[in-house]
């Protein structure tokens, strides 16, 4: 487990280097991960620009900055991703914006999910690999203390409420989970990552 993690941070990316390496893909009609198709392509494309827009917008909230200005510990936040995936796009501006705010208390890195498959399959949700998936690592230790994702509870029951309902997960279900996201205004993402963190903290006690 421990060689794992440490060849992925070796590979891994900073926010800044994610977006680029995204961006520079685009210019060359691809995506990333191993599957190429126009649909992957214009999917990136459209969370690209969201990407650019959550960067602008997304806000932490004054009780979620107290917290994160008194973390004790230092952690890396080691993020599996990939371009396509609209709620990676949705997560990955409001993690951004944390770890920024915890002044370098959280190291935030990102790897591809098909460039790490070994990774994956130690964090797959009911059998899938399911993305963005957040392995928070104990950086003075060197270990993993829990792992979060692939979206917030309120997503994932709206999810799981319209499979249940209809059978399938088809585009207008897409559509209803991009319009949670937006009324959500990255909350959930930063209260329960940020409870994930409390709970390290309290059983290190």
């Amino acid at each position: 487990m421990k060689n794992t993690i440490a060849k992925a941070l070796f590979n891994s990316h900073s926010y800044p280097e994610y977006r680029k390496m995204v961006a520079d893909l685009l210019v060359e009609g691809k995506s990333t991960g191993n599957e190429q198709s126009e649909s992957l392509t214009n999917y990136s494309k459209l969370n690209d620009a969201r990407m650019n827009r959550l960067d602008k917008t997304i806000t932490i909230s004054e009780k979620i900055l107290s917290k994160l200005d008194h973390l004790d510990n230092k952690y890396i936040w080691l993020v599996l991703s990939e371009g396509w995936c609209g709620d990676a796009a949705q997560i990955l501006p409001v993690i951004n914006k944390m770890a920024l705010a915890s002044h370098k208390k959280i190291d935030l890195r990102i790897v591809l999910r098909d460039d790490n498959a070994e990774l994956m399959d130690q964090y797959l949700t009911n059998g899938g690999k399911a993305i963005p998936k957040v392995i928070v690592i104990c950086k003075e230790a060197g270990i993993v203390r829990a792992d979060w994702g692939p979206r917030p509870k309120g997503a994932t029951e709206l999810l799981a409420a319209y499979k249940k309902e209809f059978g399938v997960l088809d585009e207008k279900i897409k559509t209803d989970l991009q319009l949670w996201y937006l009324a959500d205004k990255g909350n959930s993402v930063q209260e329960e990552l940020m409870q994930i963190v409390e709970n390290i903290a309290y059983n290190r006690l």
